[in-house]
C-alpha cells in the first residue's frame, strides 16, 4: 500500500488551529512557502507538499497517464487530505496552475474546503479571440515545450526570469531556475504541458466555496484581465491586485501577500 505521506513529502507545522493548506505551482515544491509559513506558525497548523514528480516526492509514483491531466493532480490534493483524516475547515492556498486544482477540488469535495485563497491564477493560458486572451498563441506554448524538450538547462535559464519578472540574477530568479533544474525533465515536461493546456474556464461558475484572488499587476504568464475575468465568474470572491511584477508574488513580496491572507482570514464567510 502506498504511504501517501511519503509519497508527496507532506510536512505538517504547527499542533492546533485550522488548517493552511499550501499547493506550489509548475516546476517549483513546497519550498517556495518559506517566506510565508512565518506568518502562520502561532495560528495555524499548516500542511506542505510536494506534487509527485515535483520537489522531493516519491518519482517512482509519476504516472504519465495520470499527471497528464490536472485532476492527477487534484487526486493528490485529495488523497493526502484523505490521509489525514481532514473533514473540513481546511484553507487552501495555491500559486498558479495550483489554484485550478484546488478549485477543482473544491468542486469535488466542497464540504473539505472552508476557502481558498489563489495566487496568480489562470483558468486558461491560450488565447480564444474574440472573448478571451489568456496571454498565449498555441504556437508559443509549442515553442516553449520544444526548447524544454531539446535544451532543459537552457529552457529554465530562460524562463525563471520569464516567470519572476526580474532580471536572470535576482535571488526570485536564482531560485526558480535552481527548482526548475531539480526537478525531474520527464516529470517536469509532462507537468509544463498540463499546465499550459489546461482550460478550465467552463469550471469556474461551479465552485461553491468562497476565494481571494491574488492578482499581480505585471505579469508575464497572466494578464491583468485575467483576474476580472476569473472575479467575475466565481461566485463569492473577492479580487485583490497586488502591485508587483511578475508572477511569484509569495516569493518577490512575501509581505504584501500576508498581509492580503491575513486580512482575508479575519473575515467572515461570504458564502456556504
Amino acid at each position: 500500500m502506498i504511504n501517501i505521506l511519503e509519497r508527496n513529502n507532506v510536512h505538517i507545522m504547527g499542533d492546533t488551529g485550522p488548517f493552511l493548506l499550501y499547493a506550489h505551482g509548475f516546476g517549483c515544491s513546497q519550498q517556495i512557502w518559506d517566506r510565508i509559513t512565518p506568518a502562520f506558525a502561532s495560528t495555524h497548523r499548516q500542511l506542505l507538499f510536494d506534487f509527485v514528480g515535483s520537489g522531493k516526492s516519491n518519482l517512482a509514483s509519476f504516472n504519465v497517464t495520470r499527471y497528464s491531466s490536472l485532476q492527477g493532480y487534484v487526486q493528490d490534493v485529495l488523497d493526502i487530505c484523505d490521509a489525514l483524516n481532514l473533514e473540513n475547515g481546511v484553507t487552501f492556498i495555491g500559486h498558479s496552475v495550483s489554484a485550478s486544482v484546488g478549485l477543482l477540488a473544491s468542486i469535488a469535495r466542497p464540504e473539505l474546503f472552508d476557502r481558498l485563497i489563489l495566487i496568480g491564477p489562470s483558468p486558461c493560458y491560450l488565447n480564444y479571440p474574440p472573448d478571451y486572451f489568456g496571454g498565449f498563441e498555441t504556437e508559443d506554448l509549442i515553442d516553449l515545450l520544444a526548447l524544454m524538450d531539446n535544451n532543459y538547462i537552457g529552457w529554465a535559464n530562460y524562463l525563471a526570469p520569464v516567470i519572476a519578472g526580474e532580471s536572470e540574477d535576482s535571488a526570485v530568479s536564482t531560485e526558480l531556475t535552481d527548482s526548475f533544474c531539480s526537478t525531474d525533465p520527464v516529470a517536469a515536461q509532462v507537468f509544463a504541458k498540463t499546465t499550459f493546456f489546461s482550460d478550465n474556464r467552463i469550471d469556474l461558475p461551479r465552485v461553491s466555496r468562497p476565494c481571494l484572488i491574488l492578482q499581480h499587476r505585471h505579469d508575464n504568464l497572466v494578464p491583468l484581465a485575467i483576474g476580472d475575468y476569473i472575479h467575475e465568474k466565481l461566485q463569492g470572491s473577492i479580487l485583490k491586485v497586488l502591485d508587483v511584477r511578475g508572477h511569484c508574488a509569495h516569493m518577490s513580496h512575501p509581505s504584501l501577500v500576508i498581509e492580503a491572507i491575513h486580512e482575508y482570514l479575519s473575515t467572515s464567510q461570504l458564502c456556504s
